[in-house]
């Protein structure tokens, strides 16, 4: 893409971080706006999540894409791909397109296409913001909800205007700044449970987020603001395994329920399949949606969601110079064949499950 909003460079005395400027969301919002249908889309999308969260709708909700975007056309041909399907399993699935632009690291590492859109270390956020924004719209014009994990709340406002569910990571959860964004978000926000596997701290999250809150920010021109937030009613738990192993059996989906209810807290719950859930195994991530489905067949319909790591081929590969195309570069994923048949096959158990049974004489 050709930008034409350029990052203004400014340097620092020696010795001292360097700093170059970038366009306001305003900004970038005017040069790539949202057109007043899309935007009544993302209201309607918003709605549609909202409607199952709260049992008014008896869709299961599902978050899934690649772990992180890297390559705009393997993400737009694998979004083409998704929104054909979604059309075809809309009676049973709300499949919404997970569009990870940034990608939280342990240590160091590649920090997603928002920050390092050309993959050599360049850290060319002003084209990477515009980049995601880009492929993020064009995805709106397939007809598909977009879902991304919010890392860095300063970038959240180039492109909040286009999502209709956001995840707070497991390393986030605990932070005040993204429990105070959340709270200003008007479109559903998942938090995961802790690294460590306990989902005490997403409680935590959840109540905070769910209330009004004054915090320093940054407005849309681009000036520190003070920021009033509503307070955001329509957030959840992601269960996403820990330290300890996987949290998304039966059993452990129960007790997190029986904790939410104890906090006055809707017990509504998503199972992310990847993760420590599957043990970081993209491949069996099939075998923990069948047991969530299960659960979701047998009663459960506060289990509500799952999400799901898939590209349009399976694995993942390093970041070098000679990349496979369609492959992740983060987490391992599962590959569109056998994505495709899985959420059939959901799609398929929930359409029986709803047929009335004949009458036995």
């Amino acid at each position: 893409m050709n930008s034409s909003i350029c990052a203004v460079p400014l340097l620092n005395c020696a010795n001292q971080a360097l700093t170059q400027r970038l366009p306001t969301a305003l900004q970038l919002k005017q040069q790539l706006p949202l057109a007043a249908a899309l935007s009544r889309q993302v209201a309607d999308h918003r709605q549609a999540v909202r409607a199952i969260l709260n049992g008014q709708d008896s869709r299961l909700l599902v978050v899934v894409g690649p772990c992180s975007i890297h390559d705009p056309q393997s993400a737009l041909e694998y979004a083409d791909k998704l929104a054909h399907l979604a059309h075809q399993l809309s009676d049973d699935l709300l499949l919404v397109m997970r569009a990870y632009v940034e990608k939280p690291r342990t240590t160091v590492g590649w920090k997603g296409l928002a920050y390092d859109p050309h993959l050599d270390g360049s850290d060319d956020m002003a084209a990477g913001l515009e980049l995601s924004r880009h492929l993020m719209r064009e995805m709106l014009g397939m007809g598909l909800p977009i879902a991304t994990e919010l890392l860095q709340p300063m970038a959240a406002g180039y492109f909040d205007d286009l999502l209709s569910w956001v995840a707070i990571g497991a390393r986030t959860t605990e932070s005040q700044i993204h429990r105070e964004m959340a709270s200003g978000l008007g479109l559903p926000v998942g938090f995961k449970n802790g690294t460590d596997g306990g989902v005490a701290i997403a409680c935590d999250a959840m109540r905070s987020a769910s209330h009004p809150h004054r915090h320093f920010g940054v407005d849309s021109q681009g000036h520190p603001a003070i920021i009033q937030t509503p307070g955001n009613p329509d957030t959840h738990l992601v269960l996403r395994g820990g330290h300890q192993g996987p949290n998304y059996s039966r059993e452990h989906v129960a007790q997190v329920q029986r904790n939410l209810e104890q906090l006055a807290i809707t017990p509504r719950l998503m199972v992310d399949c990847s993760h420590a859930n599957s043990g970081k195994d993209p491949l069996r991530q099939p075998q923990v949606f069948a047991q969530v489905l299960e659960q979701r067949l047998h009663g459960n319909h506060q289990l509500m969601g799952v999400m799901l790591e898939s590209h349009l081929f399976e694995g993942c590969q390093p970041l070098t110079g000679n990349l496979r195309y369609g492959v992740s570069i983060t987490d391992g994923c599962l590959g569109w064949a056998a994505t495709e048949a899985l959420l059939s096959d959901a799609a398929r158990q929930l359409r029986d499950a709803r047929r009335p049974h004949p009458a036995v004489v």
